[in-house]
């Protein structure tokens, strides 16, 4: 099979693999979180999506109800919100807690007085990265950008010129605020996704669903 690839075709996959081997951008621990001295390297599976989080493991069963605090915009100077306008920003966080709100309510009750069996979830939207207009639809299809792509999707990993989002998740126990669990997560589409590509913040509203729906799997 490797004698019907053309020399060209090689050369493009092979700096494909090359480049999906170093790219994306990590978020760091980002110091001005509340959790921040308590949060640890994630070495496990989900190590990518997940780069810091607590090491405790919680029994969430007993939990049936839930309060999700206003989202926060991170404002400490280690933010990767980079050139992100103010009222994108504000879409992002709207959006945030819109879509957490959404799938928390199918499992908890919201409302209640904070007891012993109530969480209380605090969202910081720490970072985000735009889809760049019209390359980023482009590179899904074109002879370097596709292989990368492809490769970045089979790696789980996010697309050539495709936006993201990273914001840390903190959940604390509603009726003395101890903090049951911590992470960062960065989440975004499927490097193939081309829908996602349309629209310079519609990769970041793709991750916020992936990781509302990846929250409520851990709290069920």
């Amino acid at each position: 099979m490797l004698t019907q690839i053309r020399p060209f075709q090689f050369v493009i996959i092979l700096l494909s693999l090359t480049l999906a081997g170093c790219a994306g951008t990590q978020p760091p621990r980002y110091a001005g979180l509340a959790s921040a001295e308590q949060l640890r390297p994630n070495e496990g599976d989900k190590a990518y999506r997940e780069p810091w989080r607590t090491g405790s493991t919680i029994d969430w069963r007993k939990y049936r109800e839930v309060t999700l605090d206003p989202v926060v915009i991170y404002s400490g100077a280690d933010n990767q919100l980079g050139d992100l306008s103010q009222p994108d920003r504000a879409e992002l966080a709207d959006y945030l807690y819109q879509r957490h709100a959404e799938m928390l309510k199918t499992r908890f009750t919201f409302g209640k007085r904070p007891s012993d069996r109530g969480l209380r979830i605090r969202l910081t939207l720490t970072g985000a990265e735009t889809t760049t207009p019209v390359i980023g639809t482009f590179t899904k299809f074109d002879l370097a950008g596709g292989p990368y792509n492809i490769v970045q999707a089979v790696r789980g990993r996010e697309g050539l010129m495709t936006g993201w989002v990273s914001y840390a998740v903190e959940i604390y126990q509603a009726d003395n605020n101890q903090l049951l669990q911590a992470y960062i997560t960065k989440q975004y589409p499927n490097a193939m996704n081309v829908s996602a590509s349309i629209g310079s913040l519609a990769a970041a509203r793709v991750g916020i669903d992936k990781g509302a729906d990846q929250l409520l799997s851990m709290l069920e």
